[in-house]
Formats: structure tokens, sequence, C-alpha cells
């Protein structure tokens, strides 16, 4: 009784070993070398960056207020 206990206890370490290569195994074959490769210029920027689209969108966020603060009024 107490052999098959002993084998059991080895073969469970011993798949857990298995089990532990193959996951470091597979961990390894995803590293990959450094390919970086940056762009640096200067572009016109984003269009977030444009002053006419806040001041577009600022005349349109105040014609939405008023024309939300005005429809309130109909009683």
């Amino acid at each position: 009784m107490n052999i098959v206990k002993n084998v059991t206890k080895s073969f469970r370490v011993l798949a857990a070993f298995v089990a532990m290569s193959l996951v470091s195994t597979i961990a390894f074959a995803q590293d990959k070398g450094a390919d970086v490769n940056i762009k640096v210029t200067k572009e016109d920027g984003n269009w977030y960056a444009q002053p006419w689209v806040w001041i577009v969108g600022g005349a349109v966020f105040l014609l939405l207020l008023v024309a939300l603060m005005r429809g309130n009024n109909n009683k």
C-alpha cells in the first residue's frame, strides 16, 4: 500500500515538472526580439488641435444650450 502512494506521489511530481517545463517552453517561444520602428515627423496636427474646430464646437454648444433653455418656457 505504501508503494502505491509513493508511485502516485512520484507520478504527480513528474507530471507537474513536465507541465511546468511545457509552460516555460511556450513562454520562451512567445519572446520576440525588439522590433521598434519609430517615425518622427511633424505633420499638420490632429483635427482637434485646429482653432476653428473649437470655435465651431463652442458655437454649436451655445446654440443647443439656448434652444434647450427656451424649450422649458412653454407652459
